[in-house]
């Protein structure tokens, strides 16, 4: 069995826009199955026409909620991607990373910024 598998995006998901957090959710759940057993994954953005951070967020962000930075960096690879979206991409996994580093004061400034505005 091989260490290495590859999800195409649009295979996966059936269409050449990835703009649903739903989407992204298959794609995460995808990943993290994979992940959790130790294996290699390639993502392939090949053939995507319209890609926006929501979908990465679920997709990509919220690995760094269960997994460390060093399982993500050594077992996850990302291919397929404009140069444009590679940016992108870089700003999710920053955001995760800070926010998942220190969820709980992002999470309390949250509700605190909620509860100020009613």
């Amino acid at each position: 069995m091989s260490r290495q598998i590859k999800i195409k995006v649009t295979d996966l998901i059936g269409s050449p826009l990835c703009i649903s957090a739903e989407d992204g959710q298959k794609i995460f759940d995808n990943i993290k199955n994979i992940l959790k057993e130790a294996r290699q994954v390639t993502v392939s953005f090949e053939n995507v026409t319209m890609l926006i951070s929501l979908f990465l967020n679920v997709a990509i962000g919220q690995l760094y909620g269960s997994f460390s930075v060093e399982t993500i960096r050594n077992q996850l690879k990302v291919e397929g991607l404009s140069l444009d979206d590679m940016e992108l991409l870089k700003r999710v996994v920053d955001n995760a990373k800070k926010y998942y580093s220190n969820k709980k004061s992002y999470d309390d400034a949250w509700l605190e910024e909620d509860d100020n505005e009613e």
